[in-house]
């Protein structure tokens, strides 16, 4: 088995060779087995990573706010197979782009209406905006992000506002034909405001965060959060780091509207632990219960058949399934000493999490740079990780 001496020689490895700064934080039954943090915040300042540095979690927000949106669907106010359009009318009756064969767009209805499950497990067919695409998808998409922009001002509309509008998009695919990943987790945001009536940060904030003690994650700066941020670093050719403007940073200042499912919360690794924890020991951290252990189950279930496993699937994501807005262990599959049933997400900086219901076990890691080099980093994480395990 491994010991907390080889993850922290692991860690001393990255922040000497490959990433500025970063941390891991390993749990189990609600006590720390590991905790340790190398390298620099802010190389220029001298400011090292330590247990109060922020990072931005990017994609590692989909596990919270589809965490947050099945509190709701425990609350009877959303059933997964409900058409989307049950809470959006606009997205009754989507459209579908589809290539002809004289190299023409041909606009047609779908073949059935998105459900909630859709936009939860990637398959409505919206990815993400693509500036340069020139698919009908990109171009309707880019269109409406820069109509928002024009009549509220750049970040200053809900998610809400852009869900009803992209509403006007034709999509890639018929609703669960394939997967995509994408706009589908912004649709599940807006589903929380719908449902709960209230803006997403202020919903997650009283029914996850305040209640676990989480008062270093948020969509938005409240205090000095802006100061223990990690500089967002890209990495040259040459293994240099160069500071970088952090991607959707704006997002952070106070007053800002916009609040998306797919990215835009920062966290800590002491923060981020103690959420993973409740997810890994049935829902409750602390005595306070959060979700229920059989509604973590349906998350972690994997939703995707056959043709979208391969189309999900790559060396990074091996033996894994996809659920209600996190990959999932179907198979160790000979490379992974982690359980079948494990679960988590990434973040496109280089967060990382795993969480492991049936050993009550989770461990978080975290960095931000451009690129990530996340298979790299994170398959040796997991690896010393779950070598804790006695």
């Amino acid at each position: 088995m491994s010991t907390a001496k080889d993850m922290d020689l692991l860690l001393e490895d990255f922040a000497k060779n490959h990433v500025p700064g970063c941390g891991c934080i390993v749990m189990k039954d609600g006590k720390t087995l590991y905790e340790g943090y190398q390298g620099f915040a802010d190389l220029s300042g001298g400011r090292k990573v330590d247990e109060g540095t922020l990072f931005r979690l990017y994609s590692m927000t989909k596990v919270i706010v589809c965490t947050g949106a099945l509190i709701l669907f425990e609350r009877g106010k959303f059933a997964l197979n409900d058409p989307y359009s049950d809470y959006f009318p606009g997205w009754k009756n989507s459209k579908v782009a589809e290539l002809t064969g004289n190299g023409s767009w041909l606009l047609r209805p779908a073949h059935r209406d998105i459900r909630v499950k859709d936009v939860f497990n990637m398959a409505c067919g919206l990815p993400y905006p693509n500036p340069e695409g020139g698919h009908p998808t990109d171009s309707g998409m880019n269109a409406v992000r820069k109509a928002l922009a024009e009549e509220f001002g750049e970040n200053n509309f809900t998610v809400s506002q852009e869900v009803e509008r992209m509403a006007e998009v034709p999509l890639r695919f018929d609703p669960g034909e394939h997967w995509l990943y994408g706009f589908g987790h912004e649709m599940v945001a807006a589903l929380i405001e719908k449902c709960s009536g209230m803006g997403v940060g202020a919903f997650l904030k009283k029914e996850i965060f305040d209640p676990l003690g989480m008062t270093s994650t948020g969509y938005h700066y409240e205090g000095d959060e802006k100061a223990r941020m990690a500089v967002l670093y890209h990495i040259n050719e040459d293994g240099s780091y160069e500071p970088m403007g952090g991607m959707f940073d704006e997002r952070y200042e106070p007053g800002v509207l916009y609040e998306p499912g797919g990215a835009g919360l920062f966290s800590n690794l002491r923060d981020y632990a103690v959420f993973t924890q409740m997810l890994a020991n049935g829902g409750v951290y602390n005595g306070k219960r959060i979700i229920g252990r059989n509604t973590i189950d349906l998350l972690r279930s994997n939703m995707l058949n056959d043709t979208q496993l391969a189309e999900f699937r790559n060396t990074y994501l091996d033996g894994y399934g996809y659920g209600l807005g996190v990959r999932t262990m179907m198979d160790i599959g000979g490379v992974s000493n982690s359980t079948p049933g494990e679960f988590g997400w990434t973040g496109a900086a280089g967060t990382w999490t795993s969480i492991d219901p049936e050993n009550h076990f989770s461990a978080v890691y975290m960095h931000n740079t451009f690129p990530n080099n996340e298979e790299y980093h994170h398959m040796r994480v997991r690896a010393v990780a779950y070598g804790l395990l006695e």
